[in-house]
């Protein structure tokens, strides 16, 4: 892969938007779309791949990767363009983690983007004074105090600076273009508002934004961004500083400080102490990869403040002690519960940000810790939850204690993963996030970006009884996270990239994709395709209702196993949402120069997948 940073115009060729109709003035919802292109969640070829969640982003990034650039180009492309079309998930207000592949050093590297705590807030910053009491988490989450200083944009400088050929303004172009001309409402999106349709009415510029008249969005109309493409065009011109430090930045703040309530709003939110100084403080980090071997593959994830990697890697150690076989569906399916129950009482235990607290990452993931945990595995019988975390100091010696009195933190559910892979064999790994559906539903004023309301992933109390509690607020924290961005190699070379946006779920999902692939035997289609179960040391397992049908339920179900949908928003249970569990996408990479291409054939709306020389046969 050739080293020297290139300035280029991108010329967008076959990007989507050829036929849109010129920008309007202010934000707007209009007839014309701007593509009757459709998504397709599967692609196979060579020359470079993109799964992302809407059309206009895999697009993004396929153009970027067509003028030379490298999948790192081509995943800030991508995620730039996801802040405009699918902008309740994720965008420049927000953070994430970034995994990479190098082709040359043959070497995974990961950068932590994640938000951090404003200097001024303290260990009960959700705590009501008043009562002495946390604030309930709808009041949390609606707030100027859930915002977390955002982490995205330092995260794509990083990464281009370490792997990128062309420039920050570049890479943002199709973004612009998007935001500029618009894209087409679809049904996901007028859902996404309908559950947030609440919410967004008491912030005026959100409202403005995404509630055009008052009401939900048409499905079939242009909504168009001029305010997010005028952000993104002063931050082309003068680099990230415009946000850590300048008016992008005194923008973001002020609407922390004093969150823009729209006229006859019904609410007064928890306003937060973020400064101009917490944002020019804000680094992202270089951090070592996890790593687990797992049945000849190496396994590659992301480390704290992400419990991710060290989640998974225990859980795929804990399986190693079991055989799992297509032909016993039932054992496999009850080891994969019972090791991924263990694993989440180990994170929540110790996995914490790893410059506030002292993570055992070594021993967290050795095999003989892992033994001690897989011993308390019956076959044919659950594990009541809490079970209890184990002792990573005693390596393989006994089993730990079964109960335990301690009850599960935060996690927001929505975020977005995307996946690109280059010419040369490079390959990322990207979740990022502004953490609920919608975020903190402050939309900046006059910047076009929703606010993450991340640090409501603190736990507002302590969680673990009598121990200590690693994922408690302090000054300058990064909040746990369970994002996973994964890339797996084989003999030194790829063979999977993976990850899923759902708050705690993401990692069963992750894990759950993986042993359909590796130990199940299922395609990379299908095994993102098939329908999850998430076992988070909680008395009940959540599962999708397509889980339910599976024939080995009714034996799980004999063996002690609870099963549930769910169904309801966790701001509101009065709105429903889709009982979906992640929203997973994936590359596989097969000989010659192959790669799959697979996202969501349906959840969320589906996911678009592409890639730069397309297969004649699949």
């Amino acid at each position: 892969m050739p080293g020297r940073r290139i300035s280029s115009v991108l010329a967008l060729g076959v990007l989507v938007l050829a036929g849109a109709t010129p920008a309007a003035a202010h934000p707007g919802h209009h007839p014309t779309p701007p593509t009757t292109a459709t998504k397709q969640p599967v692609a196979t070829g060579s020359g470079g791949a993109v799964v992302s969640d809407t059309l206009e982003s895999t697009q993004a990034g396929l153009a970027v990767l067509r003028r030379g650039g490298t999948a790192a180009d081509a995943a800030v492309a991508v995620a730039a363009t996801l802040g405009v079309t699918d902008p309740f998930v994720a965008g420049i207000g927000g953070g994430g983690y970034f995994t990479y592949y190098d082709a040359r050093t043959r070497r995974v590297s990961t950068i932590d983007g994640r938000e951090t705590t404003p200097a001024a807030d303290t260990s009960t910053m959700f705590v009501d004074p008043s009562t002495g009491q946390p604030y309930s988490f709808a009041t949390a989450v609606t707030s100027g105090r859930s915002v977390g200083v955002p982490g995205t944009l330092a995260t794509w400088q990083r990464a281009l600076q370490r792997f990128g050929r062309f420039g920050l303004a570049d890479d943002l172009r199709p973004a612009i273009d998007v935001a500029a001309r618009g894209f087409t409402v679809d049904a996901t999106f007028r859902e996404q508002v309908r559950e947030n349709a609440g919410r967004f009415a008491q912030f005026a510029p959100t409202a403005e934004l995404f509630l055009p008249g008052g009401g939900l969005p048409a499905v079939g109309s242009t909504l168009r961004n001029p305010d997010l493409a005028a952000t993104y065009r002063q931050l082309a011109r003068q680099g990230t500083s415009a946000l850590y430090g300048g008016s992008i930045g005194r923008d973001v703040v002020a609407a922390v400080q004093h969150p823009p309530v729209a006229a006859g709003s019904t609410s007064t939110p928890l306003t937060g102490p973020m400064t101009l100084a917490d944002l020019r403080d804000y680094r992202a980090i270089d951090r070592t990869p996890t790593h687990v071997g797992y049945r000849g593959y190496d396994v590659y994830g992301m480390g704290p403040s992400s419990s991710g990697g060290i989640t998974v890697g225990e859980s795929l150690n804990i399986l190693q002690n079991f055989r799992l076989s297509p032909t016993d569906r039932t054992a496999a399916l009850q080891d994969y519960l019972e090791a991924s129950r263990l694993a989440f009482a180990d994170r929540n235990r110790y996995v914490g940000d790893s410059a506030s607290v002292s993570v055992p990452q070594r021993a967290l993931l050795s095999r003989s810790f892992a033994r001690q945990r897989a011993c308390l595995i019956d076959p044919t019988k659950a594990g009541v939850s809490p079970v209890a975390p184990g002792d990573p100091t005693r390596g393989a010696n006994g089993c730990t204690p079964r109960r335990a009195d301690t009850s599960p933190g935060n996690d927001g559910i929505s975020t977005n993963h995307l996946v690109v892979s280059d010419r040369w064999g490079n390959v990322v790994s990207y979740t990022n996030t502004i953490e609920e559906l919608g975020g903190s539903g402050i939309v900046v004023p006059g910047r076009g970006f929703l606010l993450n309301n991340e640090l409501t992933d603190f736990n507002f109390a302590p969680t673990q009884g009598s121990a200590p509690d690693p994922n408690l607020p302090a000054p300058g924290k990064r909040p746990r996270s369970s994002m996973s961005p994964t890339i797996v190699l084989q003999h030194g070379r790829p063979f999977l990239a993976v990850g899923s946006p759902g708050g705690a779920s993401i990692i069963t999902t992750v894990l759950q994709i993986l042993v359909n692939r590796i130990d199940l035997r299922l395609s990379l289609p299908d095994a993102i395709a098939a329908p999850r179960a998430s076992q988070r040391n909680s008395a009940t397992t959540q599962v999708e209702p397509a889980f339910l049908a599976d024939p080995a339920v009714p034996t799980l179900e004999s063996y002690g196993q609870k099963f549930a949908v769910t169904s309801t928003s966790p701001l509101d249970p009065s709105i429903t949402i889709a009982p979906t569990i992640g929203v997973a996408s994936g590359l596989e990479f097969r000989p010659h120069g192959r790669v799959i291409a697979a996202g969501e054939p349906t959840r969320r709306g589906g996911s678009a997948a592409g890639v730069v020389v397309p297969s004649r046969h699949r």
